[in-house]
């Protein structure tokens, strides 16, 4: 179970504070939440700092606070003691003195939090903070208080990690971006996201990327896999609502694992917004080094290729690129880009290394050149493992298009192409998408997947089966599930004849009852409408 959903206390602050946002002025969701995600930042980076300095009197280990010293403006002669930068300092200061200190010097502060070279303060150069009003400031600052109180009264009487619960409230406030009808596209629902990574089943020391990484949901989810696995304690947990187990809490791996967990992901999108949000979303889940890069991987500056071990993706399948502007190492000759993301995905993964990826269903059956193309790579250079086709409803309210989940390993050898045809997610398929009992066939796919064992009966009237490489050659390599799967006729049994036409006209029966007939009883009716007028 979500850690949120067993506390409608949490989800009615982040609602208020929605609300007072647009009240405030700011009615733009993505305008709305980077503004909230810097105040977050704010609030966290005083939090650590405390909490550290504290474990360090602990155990008397020497400490150097963040916010010793003094802060000089950039360009400026203005100074500031770093200590009145804290949150816990200037939350205190009336509204006006508040939103001046945190404007004029927390913000610029928070810019230059990290190293130079660090992604966050690299892409954090251009923010802006735009909050207009004082009492706009004040009401934020005093919810997000709140907030975080709620979340250490739930760690501490429910037992739950503090992490896990910071990270779901970030995670929550992305998911409202979504729900306000704008930006949806950038959010693959958590589930499928859950269900891939649960596929491709990444391991400790691999290298996880994702090409248009949008909020990083694929990043974080790949960590939270790997925290688990690695957390022999997490086996103890609760399956989420979705079946799955997961957890952020990595605090007790020993240094060289930190390192490992945090070097292993790295990212990219092409909008500055999304960026920033996937950097904080990871931070806010323990990953306090996190890799997004603002690159367009389809483009001429990006070049990398053979690095990665896993990567996943749910690239945008919205149309087309400018064909000047497209990479001259992808060669399938098409301006689509949910195309050419197949073809630089499998030009990102090392020998040996894995894609799970979402691509619309078109993908598996067009008939142009570039889609054959696209396909034959996955058969043809790579083992194609899975083909998961999943209904139209699962992206709604933002798209209503039908998808499909595909796995390959690059290098890999094509013997048979496992199919499933996946008939619910556990959720409604409707706009409202609310949460039906069980998993859906979630489960029963992992299950599947995972027992890699031939099936014996195979049968293709069923939902999943196996189909040789021969026969998807054969069919032009054909990946659309009703291909190959055979249909099952019901046998209608019609009445004879004689029995219809008594129905219709009547006359006696076999019994040698009367039967009055359609055509009299339609007359009786006739007559008596017409004694009515």
């Amino acid at each position: 179970m979500s850690l949120l959903q067993s506390n409608p206390e949490i989800k009615s602050k982040i609602q208020e504070l929605w609300n007072k946002f647009w009240s405030g002025g700011i009615s733009n969701p993505l305008t709305a939440i980077e503004q909230i995600t810097y105040l977050l930042f704010m609030k966290k980076l005083d939090t650590n700092d405390t909490d550290a300095q504290a474990r360090a009197e602990f155990t008397n280990d020497p400490f150097t606070s963040r916010f010793e010293g003094e802060f000089q403006l950039p360009n400026s002669d203005l100074k500031i003691e770093k200590q009145q930068l804290r949150w816990s300092e200037f939350k205190r200061l009336p509204g006006e003195e508040m939103l001046q200190r945190v404007q004029q010097y927390v913000f610029p502060f928070i810019k230059t939090w990290d190293t130079d070279d660090s992604p966050f303060v690299k892409h954090m150069r251009n923010a802006v903070f735009i909050i207009p009003k004082p009492s706009l400031l004040v009401e934020a600052v005093k919810i997000i208080d709140s907030i975080y109180e709620e979340m250490e009264r739930d760690a501490s009487e429910k037992g739950q990690d503090f992490q896990d619960i910071q990270g779901d409230v970030y995670e929550y406030l992305l998911s409202e971006i979504a729900s306000a009808g704008k930006n949806g596209q950038f959010r693959t629902p958590r589930h499928i996201i859950k269900l891939l990574v649960e596929l491709v089943a990444p391991k400790l020391g691999n290298r996880i990327a994702d090409p248009a990484c949008g909020t990083g949901g694929f990043l974080l989810d790949a960590y939270q896999y790997l925290v688990t696995q690695l957390d022999k304690d997490n086996k103890n947990r609760e399956k989420d609502e979705d079946g799955f187990i997961r957890s952020s809490k990595a605090s007790r791996f020993d240094e060289k694992t930190k390192a490992i967990l945090n070097q292993s992901l790295q990212g990219y999108d092409i909008d500055q917004t999304m960026v920033r949000l996937g950097l904080m979303n990871l931070m806010m889940h323990g990953i306090d080094t996190p890799q997004i890069d603002y690159t367009d991987t389809l483009s001429k500056s990006y070049n990398e290729s053979s690095q990665y071990d896993i990567v996943l993706a749910n690239p945008p399948f919205t149309g087309n690129i400018d064909k000047g502007d497209i990479n001259e190492s992808l060669q399938l000759g098409t301006t689509k880009t949910e195309l050419l993301f197949i073809e630089r995905i499998y030009q990102m993964l090392r020998m040996g290394g894995t894609a799970g990826i979402v691509v619309p269903q078109g993908v598996l059956f067009g008939s142009g050149k570039a889609f054959k193309e696209a396909r034959k790579l996955m058969i043809e250079k790579s083992e194609l493992k899975a083909v998961i086709t999943a209904p139209s409803g699962v992206f709604k309210p933002y798209a209503g298009v039908s998808t499909a989940l595909l796995i390959f390993t690059k290098g890999g050898e094509t013997e048979n192409v496992w199919f499933y045809d996946m008939q619910s997610d556990g959720y409604s398929l409707d706009d409202k998408r609310a949460k039906l009992e069980g998993f859906g066939d979630l489960q029963d796919i992992v299950i599947k997947f995972k027992s890699k064992k031939p099936d014996s009966e195979n049968d293709r009237k069923r939902n999943h089966f196996t189909v040789p490489k021969k026969e998807i050659v054969a069919e032009g390599y054909d990946l659309s599930f009703s291909r190959y799967k055979e249909e099952v006729y019901e046998e209608i049994e019609y009445e004879k004849p004689e029995k219809i036409l008594l129905k219709l006209l009547g006359g006696k029966d076999e019994n040698g009852d009367e039967i009055k007939g359609l055509e009299k009883e339609i007359s009786e009716k006739l007559k008596e409408l017409k004694e009515l007028f």
